[in-house]
Parts: structure tokens; C-alpha cells; sequence
């Protein structure tokens, strides 16, 4: 059985597998192609990616590849914790540079599923965090963007102050939202 429960902005999804536990610990089915079509999400995944963030603070984002090249995710926390945030990018929707944004981690066993036109990023909330996730689509060098972390027209409220967060010069000086065009219009 799988949980699924819509976020705040259309498409983002948190997806709660089933665990079976018993003394020896638990299992999990964390992707079913066939279990997730039947939930209504059908995504042919081609990649998978797995981050190891030594520090508690470690921002990685906002992240997003534009078309043709356009990136769905599903995020999951295999250790530690992360606030993990999805923002509508794609110009003239409803919902245009709104975010929403959930904890993931390895105790809740959650998932995020990130859309199409959506830029993502995390904060890890532990040491050592790792995460893994699914893409639809391979990684291209030449169609990876990122939008400022802290541009004031989203508003992310990250839950760690910006003096201590650990950053990539590629994030830290990431342009604004509204210095680009992202290629993603609604609908």
C-alpha cells in the first residue's frame, strides 16, 4: 500500500511507502513503477543520484534543469534528515515563485516528489545526512540551473540561520528568479 498525500502546490506529492517491521528491523518498497501508476504517477525514472552532506546546514539548491532536458525527482532521506523544498518556476501559473516544503527523512521514511517546472532544494537538519533520488531524465551540464536560495521574492523560511549555513559558490551565487527566464510556462 502506498500513501499519498498532495502538497500545497499541484503536483508535489508526499508519497509514504508501506513499512513492514518486525525484531530484525523493516522493509520498504520505495519504487514501484506499477504500485505508483496505480496511485496515479506514472514516471519513467532513468537515473539515480545519492548525496552525502558531512555538515548539518549543508544547502544544496535550488536546483532544476530546464526543457528539453526537465527533471521530475523523487527525493528520499537514507540517513539523517533534510527540510526539502519544491518552488513553482513555471511562468503564468497560479502559483508562480510560491514554495512548499516538508521535513524527509530515514525515521519518517517519507518521500518527495518533485514535477516538472519546479525548482528544488534541501537543507540538511543532521550531520551526515545522505539522500537519494530518482530523475526522468539525465543530467545535463549545459541545461542545470539554480535560483537564489534566499531570493526575497519566494520567501523560503529554511530552519537554519543564514550565518551558518554551508554553501557551493555555484548556490551562493545563483541569480534571482526574476533575473531569468526558465524556460517552464503553465500549463
Amino acid at each position: 500500500m502506498l500513501g499519498v498525500r498532495q502538497l500545497a502546490l499541484d503536483g508535489v506529492l508526499e508519497i509514504l511507502p508501506q513499512k513492514h517491521g518486525d525484531a530484525r528491523g523493516f522493509f520498504c518498497e520505495t519504487w514501484s513503477k506499477a504500485t505508483f501508476a496505480a496511485a496515479g504517477i506514472d514516471l519513467d525514472f532513468v537515473q539515480d543520484n545519492h548525496s552525502l552532506s558531512s555538515c548539518a546546514g549543508t544547502l544544496r539548491g535550488l536546483h532544476y534543469q530546464c526543457p528539453p532536458c526537465a527533471q521530475a525527482k523523487l527525493v528520499r532521506v537514507v540517513h539523517g534528515a533534510i527540510f526539502d523544498v519544491a518552488v513553482d518556476i513555471r511562468l503564468g501559473s497560479p502559483s508562480f515563485a510560491q514554495w512548499v516544503g516538508i521535513e524527509v527523512s530515514s525515521a519518517l521514511g517519507n518521500q518527495l516528489l518533485v514535477p516538472r517546472g519546479f525548482a528544488h532544494g534541501f537543507i540538511t537538519l543532521h550531520a551526515n545526512t545522505e539522500v537519494i533520488y530518482k530523475v526522468d531524465a539525465a543530467y545535463s551540464k549545459e541545461h542545470d540551473r539554480a535560483i537564489r536560495y534566499d531570493d526575497p521574492a519566494i520567501g523560503v523560511s529554511w530552519p537554519v540561520k543564514s550565518e551558518t549555513l554551508h554553501l557551493s559558490g555555484k548556490d551562493r551565487d545563483a541569480p534571482l528568479l526574476a533575473e531569468i527566464d526558465t524556460g517552464f510556462s503553465y500549463p
